[in-house]
């Protein structure tokens, strides 16, 4: 199952009712349908026939597909066979390209999020980066999937990225060489003696595997006294992966749960007690604008059960589901069919998930670093064809990077992260605060 710019695969079996209809209101329905399709056919001929340049009839059924799609929303996409079989094989992680998880809006490409530790990552991408040029070629009529395989490469081959930052007077080119993007998606840190540092830097298939092992690991020589969940600029990944994180401090109960736009269409997804060793101790979880999909997901569980204080900046709002279906011709679709919900029945979708504590990320005191700190956020909710939030109302800036966790000791990480020095300092007190919360 897939979330995200990254995606969610699930079976919806939707109850499907059978009511009188009058018959000359199916009949207009029928009338219109066919006025729809012949208009549909007529402009099919014209172009065929007197298009500047030869074109089949295949292309642009098949590009009228893809334009259908993308009018949508901002996930929903038709998928070549290409595509489709690029779609697996970066869910098991096991491809090479840069490190970006990205959207279009409007014709913009925009960075959603890096994955920490790819090219891009390193090449210092921030969730909100516009990219206006890949190798000079303007990405303001190029298509996502388009955009995708302009991306990725060969290893060590390079790509030259235009970037505009918000504020900036003159965009800046970004040459990255092409990597393996790691398919290790948990790192684990301690930063004081019985306290843990878990960074998730993406839901892959074998995220909760990864991430109990590295726990069991450190609770062999030291007992755990309190965990630091670290979902910062992590953009998500799959569904499934995110509901056995998220069980893995929770235990049993609701997780979350997804609704199309038939009622009866509700799926829930729980937790189990086959593994409670962890489900007492003191967490405190970081998310910021980068923290997207299945990363709010687990945000959101921890937060609606009490189970963990949420510290940092707003996520990125990216609450949809998306059903990836496969066509006879080895093609595919994405496609938007259901919002996803918290525990307690919020939708996340161009909201995102609020911190308990809004604690902006301050950058270290480097003089050179000032203009940084203007850098542009960008969510969900700033997409033009975003989906509505799925429940009513009631009622900053993505400047963090967390360095690499192995090459560094828990102090180095701590002096440089306001954010992460907060959440040490919570964590050791989190009991106390879960008695009054």
């Amino acid at each position: 199952m897939r979330v995200g710019i990254w995606f969610v695969c699930f079976t919806m079996l939707l109850a499907l009712t059978v009511a009188p209809v009058p018959l000359d209101a199916a009949a207009t329905a029928k009338d219109d349908q066919f006025e729809a399709l012949k208009r549909y056919s007529q402009v099919l001929d014209l172009v065929e026939q007197n298009y500047v340049k030869p074109v089949s009839k295949g292309e642009l059924i098949q590009d009228s597909i893809k334009g259908m799609l993308e009018q949508l929303d901002p996930h929903s996409a038709f998928l070549t066979p290409d595509d489709f079989k690029d779609l697996q094989i970066s869910s098991s992680g096991a491809f090479h390209g840069i490190g970006i998880e990205i959207s279009s809006e409007n014709g913009r490409l925009v960075v959603v999020s890096p994955i920490e530790d790819t090219p891009a990552y390193k090449a210092g991408l921030k969730s909100g980066d516009t990219i206006l040029e890949i190798d000079g070629e303007p990405t303001i009529e190029l298509g996502l999937n388009d955009a995708v395989k302009k991306i990725r490469g060969s290893l060590g081959s390079k790509v030259t990225l235009t970037i505009l930052h918000k504020g900036a007077q003159q965009p800046v080119d970004v040459t990255i060489a092409r990597g393996t993007i790691p398919i290790v998606s948990v790192k684990a840190q301690e930063l004081e003696k019985g306290y843990v540092l878990c960074r998730i830097t993406r839901f892959n298939e074998h995220t909760t595997k990864e991430l109990r092992e590295k726990l069991d690991e450190y609770a062999k020589k030291t007992p755990i006294k309190g965990i630091v969940l670290d979902l910062r600029n992590n953009p998500g990944g799959l569904l499934d992966q995110a509901v056995t994180v998220a069980d893995t401090f929770l235990g049993d109960g609701l997780v979350v749960y997804i609704q199309g736009r038939d009622p009866q269409s509700r799926k829930d997804f729980n937790g189990s007690k086959e593994d409670g060793k962890y489900v007492s101790v003191p967490i405190v979880t970081l998310i910021n604008a980068g923290s997207a999909s299945a990363a709010e997901i687990v945000a959101g569980a921890l937060q609606d059960r009490k189970r963990a204080l949420i510290i940092g900046e707003k996520s990125f709002g990216k609450g949809s589901v998306q059903t990836v279906v496969g066509l006879r011709d080895g093609s595919g679709i994405k496609l938007t069919t259901a919002l996803y919900y918290t525990p307690n029945g919020r939708s996340i979708q161009a909201e995102g998930i609020v911190p308990d504590l809004n604690v902006p990320f301050e950058m270290p005191a480097k003089s050179d670093d000032d203009k940084d700190k203007d850098r542009f956020t960008f969510r969900e909710k700033d997409f033009s064809r975003h989906l509505a939030n799925g429940t009513p109302k009631k009622g900053q800036k993505a400047t963090d990077k967390v360095e690499d966790m192995e090459n560094e000791t828990g102090q180095a990480l701590l002096d440089k992260d306001n954010q992460m020095r907060l959440g040490l300092e919570m964590v050791k007190t989190l009991p106390k605060i879960r008695d009054i919360r």
